[in-house]
């Protein structure tokens, strides 16, 4: 079943209901990845991480890895 027709579905069952519709597919995904992105900096700094530049950090250790491990060829 696609996410198109459980929409539907579930708008039927609401109307059946009386109870609001869910929201259409796709409707909050950037609300969505904005909160999880808010949510990770909050974590990050209550773990006393630094809260912006950890994937540019990440990608520049696995960088440095990479070309210490071709050197010693």
């Amino acid at each position: 079943m696609s996410i198109t027709q459980q929409y539907m579905i579930d708008s039927y069952r609401a109307a059946q209901h009386g109870t609001p519709q869910p929201p259409a597919p796709g409707r909050n995904e950037w609300q969505v990845l904005r909160e999880l992105r808010d949510r990770r900096r909050f974590e990050a700094v209550t773990h006393e991480h630094a809260a912006h530049g950890r994937l540019r950090l990440a990608l520049a250790r696995f960088l440095r890895a990479g070309r210490a491990g071709r050197a010693a060829h």
